[in-house]
């Protein structure tokens, strides 16, 4: 089929080392920069080569498209001839070549591991690391053991290609850089903007971009490119780009087909593209194509002689502690920011604007981190489950899932049923259950896929099949409540949801299995209803009540915190059914970005696995709690006083409350102080068996000293003296005065106490003139007494531990000092005779 294109790109230079390596070893990886003809000459050159069907996978749906219209225009002919594609809920197959999703190879893998009529596989653009290029190129790889005949191709971008060529066990070719030459201009902001937090986009920064644009265009000519990380960024810029002498066109996976096609045919007909995001559609001599990554490395824009790179990218991201995932905003690596200047040069010489400086630059990641180590990967998890290998064992994975995220989705997998809990006489712990396997079939999260199956049963399939759509694509507007959004869909004219509904609603009427999880069907289903019963069964760990009257905030079943916007519509509801929620870095609570409210009885039964209730006796908010406890999850539903606990009941709690908050809650008599410093003193000079009396030590030995059967609650324990002499050893306890005193006695007899608060040097304190006839300190325990000589007023003279030194040297600078203001005091020249 090559042979009937005369496009001459420069990856027909690689196309004979290519075969080569194809023929010998099955596998290869062909390494070749954008522009290089790699997403379609290469196809067409395998499909010559094998004789057979030939599948391309992208990871990208608009990438899907382009490259199927881009090789049948190559061909002279129509999408669904011999090159066709196929995405999510559409399909134009073709005879020899048809280009899919990553994730649609992968469920075509799970029907049939031996992609029966298929000749060769197409990994392209790899290097992107999305969690089902990972899975693809895993199963992909595994399945030619089964077919050793089939041909297996993984290509990349960029150089770093020794671990894809590990993975495929085959050899690497490198096509030519096509590149035309590209001038980085930095073109930081003027002043500094902060980071991106969370989903927040400084407004400072999507001011400059429009500027940095707007310079662009004057300074070159050329249609420009310019890189922002999401939808919400593309329609502010477009705002911003108001008037511009160019035609501002969105490009993001959310518009329709023919939104796409008009511009990646370098077509100027505005009429497609819906809203007018420049102030109406005129065509114009040039293009200013605003776009999500999407547009990074598998797809060509055709006129672009200028990118604007905003340097930021949207990124899946997951708090496993708290269940939830969000895209969050992050800086663009230096690969990537590679890969988007590139496009200004695919055909002809350009320019690229980076918005930020060449320093910063220096200090960026070298790459983007694959999606497997921030993402949720409860898909991920039951995809594995599905193919057989539920820990991974075996697989060509490039980045084994971290076992915190995979601990956490396998979990989750067994919270809904998708997975076995337990090994049983039939099936191994985590395998894939026959409720895992048609909610696996849906082609959306599990959580999703859970709330399809049984909510068709609650609350009717049609119903269902909008809100899960919802919560899959988003939907139109930014409020904040479930039925605004779905009413807002059902009213406009949103593809991407529309068609989302209509494949839910077939593979609904595929599925030969209905699960419910509510009883019967309930008679007249409201929109709220049934919008919080599928939302519930999705995310039963993110319902929620609210902590108070009228309050913001909000404590889910699962223990995360979650609030309302001030300005939220819900607020007043006292129950809440979450399906989107995020806590940005600093947050103290995460914000509820999409909800619904729910009544109680509602949530408790689509909840009902978390209900308990159970005595509770434990130490909580500073105090003992007797009580039994109806909860859902986390959510304390009601509380009922437990009367007269048994003191056996009661030690562990009295026990957390002392390991929490220390022995400071106990009665520390001047005694009792005195005593536990006088056993520090003896353990720390003399070890054993004198013992350590720190908080962790006796914490341990606590039963052997402290006698917890009176106590009740906290005040109890306030009335408590620690009775330590329980501690003191035998027969050694005989000598405990004699080796730490409470006194000592100066040669004038006095008794002078001893401070044993550093358990490593005692102290006493006592006028200089007392100390006379000591030639040297006393000695406790074979540790000399620190002694702190005061003049006659009481006030610091000196500090010593060497006494006899002292009265040879320090003494008679202390004498000179003092004897002149106290005269009428003995001040001997030679104090160590009485």
């Amino acid at each position: 089929m090559i042979d009937e294109v005369r496009l001459d790109l420069p990856v027909r230079a690689a196309l004979p080392s290519l075969r080569a390596a194809l023929d010998e070893h099955g596998t290869a990886v062909l390494v070749a920069p954008p522009g290089t003809g790699k997403t379609t000459l290469v196809p067409l050159a395998l499909a010559g080569q094998v004789g057979g069907r030939v599948l391309v996978a992208e990871p990208r749906r608009v990438a899907v498209r382009a490259a199927a219209a881009r090789m049948a225009s190559l061909l002279g002919e129509k999408v669904g001839d011999r090159v066709g594609y196929a995405i999510r809920g559409e399909r134009k197959p073709g005879s020899r070549v048809e280009v899919v999703t990553t994730g649609l190879l992968v469920a075509r893998l799970q029907h049939d591991p031996e992609l029966a009529g298929v000749d060769a596989v197409v990994l392209d653009e790899c290097h992107e690391r999305h969690l089902d290029t990972d899975l693809a190129l895993a199963f992909t790889v595994d399945a030619r053991v089964l077919r050793p005949d089939l041909r297996l191709l993984a290509t990349s971008a960029t150089a770093a290609a020794d671990r894809l060529a590990d993975a495929l066990d085959g050899p690497v070719v490198t096509a030519p850089d096509p590149l035309h030459d590209v001038a980085v201009v930095w073109s930081p902001p003027p002043r500094p903007v902060p980071p991106p937090q969370g989903m927040r986009v400084e407004p400072a920064l999507l001011d400059h971009v429009a500027a940095t644009t707007r310079r662009a265009l004057a300074e070159h000519d050329g249609d420009a490119l310019v890189f922002l990380p999401g939808r919400r960024e593309i329609d502010d810029v477009a705002r911003r780009l108001s008037g511009v002498d160019a035609e501002v066109l969105p490009l993001h996976g959310g518009l329709s087909s023919a939104a796409q096609d008009v511009v990646l045919a370098g077509s100027v007909r505005g009429d497609l593209l819906a809203p007018d995001v420049s102030g109406g559609p005129r065509p114009t001599p040039r293009r200013v194509v605003l776009t999500t990554s999407i547009a990074e490395t598998s797809l060509t824009v055709p006129g672009v002689r200028i990118v604007v790179d905003a340097g930021l990218s949207r990124q899946p991201w997951t708090d496993h502690a708290r269940g939830l995932d969000a895209l969050v905003t992050v800086l663009a690596s230096r690969s990537s920011a590679t890969q988007r200047a590139g496009r200004a040069g695919r055909e002809a010489p350009g320019v690229a604007y980076r918005c930020w400086s060449e320093a910063e630059h220096a200090h960026r990641d070298r790459d983007d981190d694959p999606e497997v180590a921030h993402a949720d990967l409860a898909a991920f998890a039951l995809a594995l489950a599905r193919w057989g290998t539920p820990d991974a064992g075996g697989l060509a994975l490039l980045d084994a899932p971290p076992p915190p995220a995979f601990d956490a989705a396998r979990a989750t997998l067994r919270g809904l049923g998708l997975v076995h809990d337990r090994a049983t006489e039939h099936a191994d712990r985590g395998s894939i259950t026959s409720r895992g396997r048609a909610v696996a079939g849906v082609g959306v999260h599990p959580r999703l896929g859970r709330a399809l199956l049984d909510g068709a049963d609650a609350v009717g399939a049609r119903l269902t099949a909008e809100v899960v759509a919802l919560l899959a694509t988003g939907g139109p507007g930014r409020s904040d409540d479930l039925e605004d959004r779905l009413r807002a869909a059902r009213s406009g004219d949103d593809p991407g949801w529309r068609a989302e509904v209509r494949r839910l609603d077939r593979a609904l009427r595929e599925a030969h299995t209905r699960q419910a999880t509510s009883g019967a069907r309930l008679p007249d289903v409201t929109l709220a209803t049934g919008a919080a019963t599928v939302v519930a069964l999705a995310y039963p760990d993110r319902l929620a009540r609210a902590r108070g009257a009228d309050s913001r905030e909000f404590l889910t079943t699962g223990g995360t915190g979650v609030e309302l916007g001030r300005e939220s519509g819900l607020r007043g509801q006292e129950w809440l059914a979450v399906a989107d929620a995020a806590r940005g870095p600093g947050d103290r609570v995460a914000r509820v970005r999409l909800a619904v409210p729910i009544d109680e009885d509602l949530a408790r039964t689509a909840a009902a696995h978390l209900h308990t209730d159970d005595e509770v006796v434990d130490w909580e908010d500073g105090d003992v709690v007797v009580e039994r406890r109806e909860r859902l999850g986390a959510i304390v539903l009601a509380r009922r006083p437990i009367p007269k606990p048994t003191a056996r009941a009661l030690a562990p709690a009295v026990r957390k409350g002392l390991e929490q908050e220390g022995l400071g809650l106990l009665h520390w008599t001047d005694a009792a102080t005195s005593l536990r410093q006088r056993l520090a003193f003896l353990h720390t000079a003399l070890g054993a068996p004198w013992p350590a009396v720190d908080d962790a030590s006796l914490l341990a030995r606590a039963d052997e000293w402290l006698d917890l059967s009176r106590v009740r609650r906290r005040a109890d324990l306030a009335r408590l003296t620690p009775p330590l002499t329980a501690l003191l050893p035998w027969p050694e306890a005989s000598r405990f005065d004699e080796l730490a005193p409470t006194h000592v006695t100066t040669p004038d007899g006095r008794r002078v106490r001893v401070d044993y608060a550093d358990p490593e040097k005692p102290t006493v304190a006592l006028k200089l003139q007392h100390a006379f006839g000591w030639e040297r300190a006393p000695e406790l325990a074979g540790v000399p007494v620190v002694v702190h000589l005061l003049s006659p007023a009481g006030r610091p003279a000196a500090v010593t531990a060497d006494l006899a030194s002292f009265w040879g040297e320090g003494y008679r600078q202390v004498r000179a000092d003092l004897r002149g203001r106290y005269p009428k005091h003995a001040w001997p020249e030679d104090p160590r005779r009485p």
